[in-house]
């Protein structure tokens, strides 16, 4: 009996070292994946749902010129961009929003048009779609409808400007979204308004509920 007790208890050591070995070599869960985006102050993957937002970055200034680079146009200091992450895989991917939406504050827009004295709204339609790649590239689809209405000493003129989508570049450094000279093309209005305007600005910080956001 003494030696079935004794063999018992060893038995029983053995399967204490091995259940203790076996939990000290366990392979921890992995870590959950980076996704294309992320929170800068956490690292945190940007929840689907996300509604991200971004104004103009200080000191900048949303122009539509004429030409490509140009100073006749429409100038305005305030400006702002939203959207809501409806995927975001894990990086390297494209990432994409819904419910894009384009603001412009023209109490803050100036125009230097022949014949115009200012503007009395500009209005992006309808809301939009957004695609964000780890590469840094945006693009924005459409179909895009601006519509400028320009106070003149006359009255105001209508004008309608098309494009079929936009593209921008995102920057980390700044959190930042970029568009240079996006040529939409008029559909109509009168002869005040100019044929062409070129679209360039820089929307920062990008920030979601968590804070500035990168892309991977």
């Amino acid at each position: 009996m003494r030696n079935r007790r004794t063999a018992l208890l060893a038995t029983a050591a053995l399967a204490g070292v091995a259940s203790l070995g076996a939990s000290t070599t366990a392979v921890a869960a992995p870590a959950a994946a980076t996704s294309v985006l992320t929170y800068d102050a956490t690292g945190a993957n940007v929840p689907v749902g996300a509604k991200l937002t971004a104004s103009l970055a200080a000191g900048t200034t949303a122009k539509l010129t004429t030409t490509a680079g140009g100073s006749t146009g429409v100038t305005c200091t305030g400006s702002a961009i939203e959207a809501i992450v409806a995927t975001n895989p894990t990086a390297p991917g494209t990432a994409t929003e819904n419910n894009v939406k384009q603001t412009f504050d023209a109490a803050t827009c100036t125009s230097n048009i022949p014949l115009t004295t200012g503007v009395a709204s500009i209005t992006v339609t309808p809301l939009l779609t957004a695609a964000v790649t780890s590469g840094g590239a945006l693009t924005v689809n459409g179909p895009i409808t601006a519509t400028a209405v320009l106070k003149t000493p006359f009255g105001n003129v209508t004008c309608v400007y098309n494009k079929s989508s936009i593209s921008g570049t995102t920057n980390n450094a700044d959190d930042s979204i970029n568009f240079s000279n996006q040529l939409f093309t008029k559909t109509s209005g009168s002869t005040t308004c100019p044929s062409n305007s070129y679209f360039t600005a820089k929307y920062a910080p990008v920030t979601g509920p968590g804070g500035a956001v990168s892309v991977n």
